[in-house]
Formats: structure tokens, sequence, C-alpha cells
């Protein structure tokens, strides 16, 4: 199965909208959200996914009220930690901050987490898979990015989106 993972949107209309059409063309069967929405601003942009959304909150999001509501037509959102098990077999967590799980992870084979901003993929000593996508919204650092995981290998792909162009600073 192939995923679409990212995170830490914070109300960057413009880059979630690549971020979908980066799923869409790359025919992603599931998309697995991160947390920090921010607020329900990137809701209505989510509709034009093409497969299910599962998503967690993260520490910056608002208004969960508003997102929980605008999300009920596009799937679930839930309190971190989010654990699900794919068609095949995969059995996948979700969190915003990684170290809310580290200790109780339990039985799964991949932890998709967020928070920090930077994207990396790595393997732990039991073989789970640990994905954060970087951040969506590229505010921080200035290159967005998401990623594709294909559970049936295990291969996670970082994608960069367009880079943000630096920031002018008249002094």
């Amino acid at each position: 199965m192939r995923i679409g993972i990212f995170a830490d949107a914070h109300d960057h209309i413009d880059n979630v909208r690549r971020a979908i059409a980066q799923f869409n063309r790359n025919g992603c069967q599931l998309a697995v959200f991160a947390g920090d929405f921010v607020s329900p601003l990137i809701v209505p942009a989510l509709r034009k996914l093409s497969c299910p959304l599962i998503a967690c909150f993260g520490d910056n999001d608002g208004n969960r009220t508003g997102i929980l509501s605008g999300m009920r037509i596009l799937g679930g959102v839930a309190e971190p930690p989010v654990g699900f098990q794919v068609l095949d077999g995969t059995r996948i967590v979700v969190t915003h901050v990684l170290n809310d799980v580290r200790d109780d992870l339990g039985e799964c084979d991949v932890v998709v987490f967020a928070h920090t901003h930077r994207p990396s993929v790595a393997t732990d000593s039991h073989g789970r898979l640990f994905i954060n996508p970087g951040e969506t919204s590229g505010w921080t650092f200035r290159t967005p990015s998401v990623c594709l995981l294909e559970t049936e290998t295990r291969e996670a792909t970082i994608i960069r989106l367009p880079e943000m162009p630096p920031v002018a600073v008249d002094g």
C-alpha cells in the first residue's frame, strides 16, 4: 500500500494543496497527517485528497472543535497516539511528539511522528521504521516536505515541495 505522510501544516494552504497533489499524482491509497493543522483553515483543501485520511492532533492545534467538525467528512482525527493496521498487515502508530510514545510503542512496524519540522527516516534495532515527513508549511526551515511510504517494502521517500523564497530583511 502506498501512503502519503505529512505534518506541521501550520495553516499553509498552498503547501497543503501541493502535498495533496503529490499524493494524488502518486496514487496514494491512504494519507496520514501527524499533527499541527493549527486551525480549520486547511480542512477544505484536504477534501481534494483521492484517498482516506487518518490524522492526529499536534501541540499547536487551537480550534480542535472546528477541526473535528471539518474532518468528519474526510476521515478520522484523534488525540495521539493513533494506531491502526493496513490491509497488508503493517501496523502503524501516529503521534505528533515522538517522546510521548517512545517508551510505549507496543507491537508496531512503522512510527510516524512530526513536531521537529525536520524530515527523517530511520530504522531502530527492533526493525521498526520511524518517519518524520518534515514540515508541510515550510515556515521554519523554508524547505517544505512530505513522505511516501510503500508498506510492502517498507521503503519511505522524502519528497521536497517547492522551496519557499528567502525572507527579506530590511535593515
